[in-house]
């Protein structure tokens, strides 16, 4: 997978974690019979969900925003054929994890640096079928060579996830779950991550019209630096709550008014930031929509001849040509209001704060 950018496909063999290594959404294998999945919907994974075995011929699956992890077993792979569903337009009521947008990709090259030593596991067993068989037979061998099969095709699979899993462990502080957030933190994330996904699934975007900015680079990089702030906040937030329980005094909380002053200034910065996240969605939305009354009008227009055969063989040119000439300012019209909401939607991307250098 790459990073920065959320893959729309997810390989057909593995354990991957909701927002980190794939994104939510529904997704489709073409070829999965046989085949089977789990997803891991509960908090740390704790409530699965899966099908086995898979029907042959098509198969589609919701990955929903707030699951843990999917895991996967079948012979081709899933391909991201929509954004995941929501009721309404409310926000989902738990954000999904977020991570630090250049640990897909450690994990992927820490894995694959494992894979080829996989392979000595089957090939140990084989290799000890091998130096038996003199003494105890063909059966041996037969019976140690079905073993190494059996490792070869269990092994990888099992020994990546876990690999995975180690080393995502290892770098906790490189992504956040909503557990890392309280409530207020977990409401103004979700509003980062419904702008997010609002843009990234724009058709504008989709089809690259908002060429002005690197979407792929610049949403996760958003996402991450605000979770990181929000979580922060969210841990000062209990902190304080927990000295005012503890000791409910004058003097205690007459210290704590200047911290919180300086929290209440944190809070209202990456809120002005959520917001213009946000502005850049609707523009992307509201390109989105011109976009599509183009392309209506780009389908009426290629039917427009037979209107003006109709009028000319009907009625007198000097009224067929006004009709005409109005379609025409129509179109030119739309195409000027889809070229300015392209722009604006671009501009109010430009308006979302580059991440620190360095």
């Amino acid at each position: 997978m790459t990073s920065g950018a959320w893959n729309e496909s997810i390989p057909g063999i593995g354990t991957y974690f909701v927002g980190i290594d794939v994104a939510p959404g529904r997704y489709r294998c073409d070829d999965a019979g046989g085949g089977w999945w789990v997803r891991f919907t509960g908090p740390g994974g704790g409530d699965p969900v899966g099908m086995w075995p898979l029907p042959a011929g098509a198969v589609e699956v919701e990955i929903e925003s707030a699951d843990f992890a999917f895991e996967t077993h079948v012979g081709t792979y899933w391909r991201r054929i929509a954004p995941p569903r929501r009721a309404g337009d409310a926000p989902a009521a738990e954000p999904r994890p977020v991570a630090d947008p250049a640990l897909r990709a450690e994990l992927d090259t820490l894995v694959a640096r494992r894979r080829p030593l996989l392979w000595l596991a089957p090939l140990t067993v084989l290799g000890l079928g091998l130096l038996g068989s003199p003494l105890l037979g063909s059966l041996w061998l037969i019976g140690l060579g079905m073993l190494a099969v059996l490792v070869a095709l269990g092994t990888p699979s099992v020994s990546l996830d876990l690999r995975r899993a180690r080393e995502l462990e290892r770098r906790r502080h490189r992504y956040l779950t909503p557990e890392d957030f309280d409530d207020q933190g977990r409401l103004m994330l979700t509003r980062v991550q419904t702008a997010v996904d609002a843009v990234r699934d724009s058709q504008v975007n989709r089809e690259g019209l908002l060429d002005a900015v690197d979407n792929a680079v610049t949403l996760p990089r958003q996402e991450w630096e605000i979770a990181q702030v929000l979580a922060r906040q969210s841990k000062l937030r209990r902190e304080q709550e927990e000295m005012t329980e503890s000791s409910p005094l004058p003097e205690v909380e007459a210290a704590l008014r200047p911290l919180r002053e300086k929290l209440d200034i944190s809070v209202a910065a990456v809120t002005r930031r959520i917001e213009a996240l946000e502005r850049y969605a609707e523009r992307a939305r509201a390109a989105d929509e011109a976009l599509a009354a183009h392309r209506h009008l780009e389908s009426i227009a290629a039917r427009a001849h037979e209107y003006d055969e109709l009028l000319a063989d009907t009625v007198r040119d000097d009224l067929a040509l006004p009709a005409i000439e109005r379609l025409t300012e129509q179109g030119d019209a739309l195409v000027r209001t889809l070229r300015e909401r392209l722009a604006r939607a671009a501009e109010a991307g430009g308006e979302l704060p580059p991440p620190p250098s360095g």
